[in-house]
């Protein structure tokens, strides 16, 4: 029943030649609004457009006349319950007049049934959800493993043909993905050295090993955190950007366009945006392998009174040529992933902007997932080489 229903006052109906499919029609009244035509799913359809924003009006007892109404069902009956809701959240108490018996009765029929209730749904038995989720993992794993045969394949024609090589963006994204990201991998490398330093320097102090923080910090950054602190913050920064960027082009259908005119995606979009992040990604490492050595030696001057002479001598002795150019190894594989994974999610992005942000969101999660496990790759290979 709606709040504040309406007082039926019904009238003999008289027949008036209208048209038999006269739609349904809602005028102002001197007393409050007028119906007629056929107030049903077909006639109504017009109308239902405007409903929301027809005047109410002011009357505190406003007459809703339905003696002009022909025909009656229940889209009609649902059209006028809104239109009574309105005027009641307006603070009138309107009164129906004129409307035929019948009509009367299905009205008052349908106040007093209550709005059908969907039926819960039983929950998916647990090996059917299992099921769900692999069949989806496969069939992205296998999408991923397609997109990056396509960028290989068109890595390949650029290198046979460098002239199809776009210089320009990969140029604008190394700035973008590179230089811009300078401050950031600094100012969080260095943080890192200062930690690693003061975490290792009480252990060290109580065996006399002072001048050894020098190996530690030099074997943990350059070899491990270095790169992987890197990729993690290019992962953040590029690899999200890549997808949203990449995404929102899917929604507004530029790629569809660029396809049209017969550009492929491949050469503009993913090609610079991988070549770019490979270049950059060593560098970073490199600085950030400086800016980790430079905190960890200031935290060993702090907390272990190890001069700086010292433990430079000492880090030249500890840290080998491979140590370090096994971290920047590292640097390229890592950013490929991030390009690719990046890229990849962007061209997945379908229908809205939730989807360019839930495809965002996974480019991180996955770049960052698949950089640990090809890190923990590394280590195992690295620990059967003996390296």
């Amino acid at each position: 029943m709606i709040s504040g229903a309406p007082a039926l006052v019904t009238t003999p109906h008289q027949r008036r030649p209208q048209s038999a499919a006269a739609p349904a029609a809602l005028t102002t009244a001197p007393d409050g609004l007028a119906l007629s035509g056929h107030w049903t799913a077909f006639g109504a359809s017009p109308l239902d457009r405007q409903l929301d924003a027809w005047p109410l009006p002011v009357q505190k007892d406003a007459v809703i006349d339905g003696a002009h109404v022909e025909a009656l069902d229940t889209v009609g009956v649902w059209m006028l319950q809104q239109l009574l809701a309105r005027l009641n959240a307006a603070g009138s108490s309107p009164v129906l007049r004129g409307w035929r018996p019948d009509f009367t009765k299905l009205i008052e029929l349908l106040e007093r049934t209550p709005p059908a209730q969907a039926a819960p749904q039983p929950p998916s038995p647990l090996l059917d959800r299992i099921g769900t989720a692999t069949g989806a993992a496969i069939e992205q794993l296998y999408a991923l493993l397609s997109f990056v045969g396509d960028t290989a394949l068109a890595l390949a024609a650029g290198i046979a043909r460098p002239q199809r090589i776009r210089w320009r963006p990969i140029l604008h994204n190394i700035q973008t993905a590179g230089v811009n990201a300078l401050p950031i991998v600094g100012l969080l490398s260095f943080l890192l050295g200062i930690v690693v330093a003061y975490q290792g320097a009480d252990q060290l102090r109580q065996y006399g090993a002072n001048i050894y923080v020098a190996d530690l910090i030099g074997l943990s950054m350059l070899r491990e955190f270095a790169p992987l602190i890197t990729a993690i913050i290019a992962a953040g920064r590029s690899g999200s950007a890549y997808a949203a960027q990449i995404g929102t082009m899917s929604v507004t259908e530029e790629i569809d366009a660029m396809r049209t005119l017969g550009i492929a995606p491949l050469d503009v979009l993913v090609l610079p945006k991988v070549i770019a992040l490979m270049i950059a990604m060593p560098l970073l490492t490199v600085y950030a392998d400086v800016c980790g050595v430079i905190g960890g030696m200031l935290m060993a001057q702090t907390k272990l009174g190890v001069g700086y002479f010292e433990f430079v001598a000492r880090f030249v002795n500890a840290v080998s040529p491979s140590t370090y150019l096994i971290g920047v190894g590292k640097a390229p594989v890592f950013a490929a992933i991030i390009a690719i994974v990046g890229c990849f999610q962007g061209f997945r992005t379908h229908g809205g902007a939730d989807s360019v942000g839930r495809q965002t969101t996974r480019s991180v999660v996955h770049a960052t997932f698949l950089v640990i496990v090809a890190d923990a790759m590394f280590s195992i290979v690295f620990s059967i080489l003996d390296l």
